[in-house]
């Protein structure tokens, strides 16, 4: 089955709707863009049979130069979980379930990098995409690059969906 056919998890978010503006808490502070840089609450539901684990990530498409940019990617997480709280992706992790695992971000450190699209670049998407998993751990270090995971995840993916949030300045 390719990633394509994979059946879709519903994503929703308290901390913004699917293709609206991002709100201050996430974009980034760390890069000058007004903001806290504090990942969004984030639920999902609809699982196929045989889920044991989610990755979650959040990629920047139409950021200048060479294959976008990441934002956030998280593996690891434990398949009765079905929600994130807002800040989980704080450098640390301590509000992720026990387990998961952030990546290094484009940004250069493991947590969520919030919206920081270039001044006068246009509209970027920052899609936000739940993945669900038919293994428990991808067997993947912190400092494996969120750049190469998609060939890692195609083969356990069982599903996956997403929401996208939108920030310019």
């Amino acid at each position: 089955m390719s990633p394509h056919d994979s059946p879709s998890l519903r994503v929703s978010s308290e901390s913004f709707h699917d293709g609206q503006t991002l709100p201050p808490a996430q974009r980034s502070g760390k890069m000058r863009a007004g903001g806290k840089d504090e990942s969004p609450q984030l639920s999902w539901s609809g699982a196929p049979e045989g889920t044991k684990g989610y990755a979650v990530t959040m990629f920047d498409p139409d950021a200048p130069g060479r294959g976008g940019f990441w934002h956030w990617a998280v593996l690891d997480v434990p398949a009765g979980v079905t929600s994130l709280p807002a800040g989980a992706g704080a450098e640390g992790g301590r509000l992720l379930p026990a387990g998961a695992l952030q990546l290094k971000n484009d940004g250069g450190f493991h947590g969520y990098l919030g919206a920081a699209a270039p001044p006068g670049h246009g509209p970027h998407r920052y899609v936000v995409t739940v993945y669900a998993l038919d293994v428990e751990h991808l067997g993947l270090d912190a400092g494996f690059s969120p750049a190469k995971l998609e060939p890692k995840l195609a083969p356990h993916m069982l599903g996956r969906g997403t929401i996208t949030g939108i920030f310019e300045r």
